[in-house]
């Protein structure tokens, strides 16, 4: 679906687009989320579009929230919250779930449900469960309406890092040494799990990485040093969720690389290194998003080593049969090879994060880039493909 292809009526101008922006969510990266959205509903071009901010509780009550990006933003250190957004705190917004009607509807107790017009593609700027794993494009998939990022199951691999991880190995694309804790596994037999995790580091050596497998923006991650760390780590990633994997640690560069799909296919941006942060053990949450831990872009790589990682990237896109965009990560080993440690389907798109500042050095600012964005969302059609 194109923008010429909207339902038009002869008597009428021809309507703009209309593209509601969902945010916030269920997940600990609401507030990240939050903060995408401010970025994106500043950059949307409101002369080729006309756009619906819709907001998701931290609870999961879907609102109306106020079209003030300048409110969506990290101020003295606090992420901004969708409920402080809402216009209202009872009112709900409920998408179609009938593919020949895509009415949004909008209502409140005691009142009379309002019509908010019909919505021609959704901008998903959510990020970790309950938005950017599937289940969000699964009812859109269901609602027969587009949306801007990759289908249900590009999504739920790129939400799952053991499962992205087996889909990149069975492509051969390298990956570093890893083990995962199931719930079930913790729960039947934790001194087994418990020696997993040790065992691991008996091979390669500590630290080690404990993560939340399904989470997203450096949260609930510790880097443990010793043993006796150990247990307090894989506290704080169940905190987040109840599967956990384990990585090694890689020694090299780290290395990003960002794909968005043109009208031929996807094209790899310029590279970018994420230097070691001085005032945090590794890029963590806060070195991220609220010191603001610069990137260098583009990262100072050989020709032939930016050459390389873009390939891969691109790989990395295909193999997980991505759509719309994705930010590759890489370690580039002290033996010159490039590992590859995750993808995100929908990256951090503030205007601090890597993804937006590698396209911007590559020639496509940030208003060219969500149009691109929303554009090869018009094109494409919901259901298989």
């Amino acid at each position: 679906m194109s923008t010429e292809n909207l339902p038009q009526n002869p008597e009428q101008p021809p309507r703009k687009p209309r593209v509601a922006v969902v945010f916030g969510g269920r997940s600990s990266e609401h507030g990240i989320s939050t903060v995408t959205a401010g970025a994106v509903l500043r950059a949307i071009d409101r002369t080729k579009y006309d756009v619906l901010p819709i907001g998701i509780t931290r609870e999961g009550r879907w609102v109306l929230t106020a079209d003030e990006p300048e409110r969506m933003a990290i101020t003295e250190r606090r992420t901004p919250d969708v409920a402080a957004l809402a216009e209202s705190s009872e009112g709900g917004v409920v998408l179609p779930v009938d593919p020949a009607n895509r009415e949004v509807v909008y209502s409140e107790p005691g009142s009379v449900p309002k019509a908010l017009g019909e919505v021609d593609v959704v901008f998903p700027v959510l990020h970790g469960p309950y938005g950017e794993d599937g289940t969000l494009q699964g009812l859109l998939e269901l609602s027969g309406v587009p949306y801007v990022g990759s289908g249900v199951l590009a999504s739920a691999v790129g939400q799952d890092k053991e499962y992205m991880k087996r889909v990149f190995t069975s492509f051969g694309l390298k990956v570093g040494p890893y083990v995962v804790i199931r719930p079930r596994e913790w729960e039947r037999d934790e001194s087994g799990a418990r020696k997993k995790i040790v065992d691991l580091a008996g091979e390669h050596g500590w630290p080690l990485f404990v993560k939340p497998a399904r989470a997203g923006s450096s949260i609930g991650i510790t880097k443990v040093d010793d043993p006796s760390g150990l247990d307090e780590a894989i506290a704080e990633a169940q905190r987040h969720d109840p599967k956990i994997l384990v990585e090694a640690a890689l020694r090299g560069r780290e290395i990003e690389c960002g794909v968005l799909e043109f009208e031929d296919g996807p094209r790899a941006s310029v590279p970018s290194e994420i230097p070691p942060p001085d005032t945090h053990a590794y890029y963590d949450f806060e070195a991220k998003y609220i010191d603001s831990t610069p990137g260098i872009v583009p990262a100072p790589l050989k020709a032939e080593e930016t050459a390389e990682v873009q390939r891969l990237a691109v790989e990395a896109f295909e193999a997980a049969s991505c759509e719309g965009l994705v930010r590759a990560d890489f370690f580039l080993t002290e033996d010159g090879e490039f590992v590859i440690n995750e993808i995100n389907t929908m990256p951090g798109m503030t205007p601090i994060s890597m993804y937006p500042q590698m396209w911007q050095a590559s020639g496509i600012g940030y208003p060219e880039l969500v149009d691109r964005l929303v554009q090869a969302a018009l094109r494409r059609s919901t259901g298989l493909r």
